[in-house]
């Protein structure tokens, strides 16, 4: 009896023994043999940590996020200027909103004795410029000019072009594109766990009005031989965006973001009004008076007299000061035909 559970004992180790070495081969090869092998360690999960995934095999461009789900950001959109519900001045100024530009006097081309297309340049940072820098609110939005042209190229009212000669429209999107910089995606993060990403938000850039210290005027004077007087004729206005050295504050030069023909600005700038530092209510004026009465500083940065090359200014001189009194020179020809014309 005591053999027998000797052999017993043997016997049964022997087995187990057998069983774990077909384990382990079945473990190493992979093999399952009909579902009952072991599978493979699982990899890393990509979902729970994606900054630590390196495309763990998967080919160049591989997006881990890409199947996440996306939302649009539209409560911190712009919804428009928000309307006073109460008359917010002590008198009622309905008739500012009614307000129509004059219509141009007709200038013939055959009267066109003399006419100079001038570029200028406009620095909101002078002292007399500051009121292009307004940061009032009223019914119609923000009363900074820049803001305003702004509402009304994204609006539709007016048509946003990409240069000086009003050859290429832009849309909406080009717009936002050019002064915002267009979209912005950010990942969405699960509330218990930060590792792990849960999806992507969609918002739109904003654009900081502030930026654009400069804008520039494309007019033309013409002398009128019929009248005997000279006119002259703002055609567009372009806003420009300051570009400057990498991690500093030294100014490198600017760029243009669109151009508006003026014409078509006129109806919007003659229902708004200037800020009047004096705050004399009878002595208010309207942008397009303003622009029409030459109210404002600016100097010359380019002309078609005496330019075959039709260059800028600033590629022809290379001081700033000689630049400056170049524009004045210019000025001054311009000037003395006029006067020249008459004699006393």
């Amino acid at each position: 009896m005591k053999g027998k559970l000797i052999v017993l004992g043997l016997l049964t180790v022997c087995l187990l023994q057998v069983n774990s070495v077909d384990a382990q081969r079945r473990r190493r090869t992979g093999g399952g043999g009909g579902g009952g092998g072991e599978t493979p360690p699982p990899t890393a999960d990509t979902t729970r940590n994606p900054e630590n995934n390196n495309n763990n095999g998967q080919p160049p461009g591989y997006d881990p996020y890409a199947n996440l789900p996306i939302t649009y950001d539209t409560v911190s959109a712009s919804t428009g200027p928000t309307i006073s519900l109460r008359n917010d001045n002590a008198f009622e100024k309905g008739m500012v909103r009614e307000r129509k530009p004059l219509d141009y006097e007709h200038l013939r081309w055959d009267d066109a004795m003399y006419a100079e297309k001038v570029w200028r340049e406009l620095d909101f940072r002078e002292k007399i410029n500051k009121i292009f820098t307004f940061k009032g609110v009223e019914d119609d939005g923000s009363q900074m000019f820049v803001s305003m042209l702004m509402n009304a190229v994204t609006s539709g009212s007016i048509t946003a072009f990409a240069d000086d000669r009003f050859t290429t429209p832009l849309s909406v999107a080009d717009v936002y594109q050019k002064t915002a910089g267009g979209l912005d995606t950010s990942l969405v993060r699960d509330l218990y766990d930060i590792n792990k990403i849960v999806g992507r938000t969609v918002t739109r850039k904003s654009f900081n009005p502030d930026d654009v210290v400069k804008m520039r005027l494309k007019e033309e004077w013409v002398f009128d031989r019929e009248s005997s007087r000279m006119y002259v004729r703002i055609l567009g206005i372009g806003l420009l965006k300051t570009e400057y050295v990498p991690n500093t504050k030294k100014e490198r030069g600017t760029s243009s973001l669109f151009w508006v023909y003026y014409p078509d600005a006129r109806p919007m700038l003659s229902k708004s009004e200037v800020y009047n530092p004096k705050n004399l209510g009878q002595n208010r004026m309207t942008w397009e008076e303003l622009f029409e009465s030459r109210m404002f500083s600016s100097y010359i940065v380019k002309s078609t007299l005496d330019n075959p090359s039709n260059s800028y200014i600033r590629n022809l001189v290379d001081n700033d000061i000689l630049r400056l009194l170049e524009g004045e020179n210019i000025k001054e020809k311009i000037f003395n035909f006029e006067q020249d014309l008459w004699s006393y």
